[in-house]
């Protein structure tokens, strides 16, 4: 049936992120300024909210990726309902104290200082004094031999970079870590804050919530008891523990920026300009159908599907309905999000089968392609020889497609596809040549959106690349509540005491992120 037939349920509201990995230049500006603005103190020295890997990679901390080891997100039981990784009823019970799926500190890495005092008093000598390393958890001597950007530039590749968890499959065999045969791309991270998250569903205390006003996961500190069920529910390993006050702690989305109107501080210093932040319309009534399709490869379409058009009159009276404002319907009719996720579909989210449904996603990287087909011989107006030149991409489809599309290699291959269309059509433009509008054709994208696409990726201006909405002052009640919070505590659904005993968070009737 065309979406547009759907009778539109409960309309509610998710700032997003999107991240265009071809512009990423790996400078870390923004874990720097994030890590300035929110984890410069005592207890999260280890914690980076936002952090830069390079892929291939293990990440931070160390192979985060690997459910099998860390027990995060969903999965499906046997009856096709959710339920969290890391157990039921027993296992939480049994493991409340004592948890065993939990990064240990050599996985992140063990914060140090220097002895810089001896600098400047160790007495004359004819050696050169020095600074030694020690470790800010113990204060004694300490070696360095891990960190959060141990990998930067393939760093140490040969030696660490097979243990990462997407080079599992047969064609990983040709993927290669010698200078002329290895590939790279950065790829920025933060918390997803997610329309399903995991996190939520697995705190105990109800400490971790999702704002129902704009999709912001949030720990509220006060009711926070050190429990860290929500780092192992967590597939992305993007909750913390600040090891002096012994609570969670997490990206916030900059909320009080977002607040105001003002991006992210990520995206407000990102160097490369491949930030883009935006309002989405959601149906909260299809979250819980689509976090449970059967097939892991199904779980982009699903996702999308839970995305409204906000240039849709129905869309629009029902979102008044459920007291969205009107300059937020305004801020989503022009999200850039919303064009690049769900009109261009250029943007993919990492690891749908986590099903957590994230709202960080990426465009992903494209290598030199028009070169690859000149030196096969090939024509670059002929989306054949493209399509052919794309298959043998440096960076290789399947992993890609490891990261953005739980391995289905076709739904990468369609996005560069597109991408490589319209640098070729945009490039033939600026060189008055004629020609282009094939492989435009072939991609699925006409004239006007090839242009669209081209002002949101290559040229967008800072109106244009943040798009947020501020919050209203009637609203300020409701954004500091910690009564109506997030569905898991909402009438017919599970509360905390529930959630801990394994009983799943999500019901068609109160599927995750819906409105109470």
């Amino acid at each position: 049936m065309p979406r547009d037939h759907v009778t539109v349920g409960r309309v509610m509201a998710q700032i997003a992120m999107v991240m265009n990995l071809d512009k990423c230049i790996g400078c870390h500006t923004c874990s720097v300024t994030c890590k300035q603005t929110w984890t410069n103190r005592t207890g999260v020295e280890y914690a980076w909210f936002n952090n830069v890997e390079t892929k291939p990679g293990v990440g931070y901390p160390r192979r985060y990726e690997d459910q099998e080891q860390w027990k995060g997100g969903w999965a499906l039981d046997r009856r096709g309902r959710l339920v969290l990784r890391s157990g039921g009823r027993v296992r939480r019970l049994l493991s409340l104290f004592s948890n065993p799926d939990l990064p240990a500190i050599e996985d992140y890495y063990e914060p140090v200082t220097y002895d810089y005092d001896n600098l400047v008093s160790a007495p004359a000598g004819d050696d050169m004094p020095v600074a030694r390393p020690r470790s800010v958890l113990t204060g004694r001597p300490t070696a360095i031999t891990w960190g959060a950007n141990w990998e930067d530039g393939l760093g140490g590749a040969p030696e660490n970079a097979g243990g990462d968890p997407n080079l599992s499959g047969a064609w990983a065999e040709k993927v290669r870590f010698e200078f002329e045969q290895t590939f790279l791309f950065h790829l920025p991270r933060l918390c997803e804050h997610c329309l399903n998250p995991a996190c939520v569903s697995a705190c105990p205390s109800g400490a971790m919530y999702k704002r129902v006003e704009d999709g912001i996961v949030l720990v509220d500190q006060d009711r926070c008891r050190g429990w860290r069920m929500c780092v192992t529910a967590c597939p992305y390993k993007k909750v913390y523990v600040n090891h002096a006050t012994g609570k969670a702690e997490k990206c916030t989305f900059c909320f009080p920026r977002v607040e105001a109107g003002q991006p992210t501080v990520c995206s407000e210093t990102c160097v490369g300009r491949l930030r883009y932040l935006g309002l989405l319309l959601y149906d909260a009534d299809r979250v819980g159908e689509a976090a449970a399709t059967e097939d892991d490869q199904d779980l982009l379409d699903a996702q999308r599907g839970v995305f409204l058009d906000p240039r849709d009159p129905a869309v629009r009276a029902a979102a008044r309905a459920s007291g969205i404002p009107e300059d937020w319907l305004d801020a989503a009719r022009r999200s850039p999000v919303y064009d690049l996720v769900a009109r261009h579909k250029v943007a993919l989210p990492l690891h749908p089968e986590y099903r957590t449904l994230p709202m960080v996603w990426y465009v992903p990287p494209l290598s030199p392609v028009l070169d690859a087909v000149d030196a096969a011989g090939g024509d670059q107006d002929d989306p054949d020889h493209v399509f052919a030149a794309v298959t043998r991409l440096r960076i290789p489809l399947e992993y890609l497609a490891e990261l953005f599309t739980a391995g289905d290699t076709g739904v990468v291959a369609g996005v560069l596809m597109k991408l490589t269309a319209l640098r070729s059509y945009m490039r033939g433009r600026a060189l008055g040549e004629e020609g282009g509008e094939a492989a435009l054709a072939a991609a699925g994208l006409t004239a006007r959106e090839a242009e669209d696409l081209h002002r949101l990726l290559a040229v967008a201006k800072y109106a244009d690349r943040y798009v947020v909405p501020a919050a209203h002052k009637e609203d300020a009640a409701a954004l500091t509540a910690t009564e109506d919070r997030c569905p898991v505590e909402s009438p017919g659904g599970p509360g905390p005491r529930e959630v801990m005993l394994g009983i799943p968070a999500l019901r068609r009737d109160t599927p995750a992120g819906g409105r109470p």
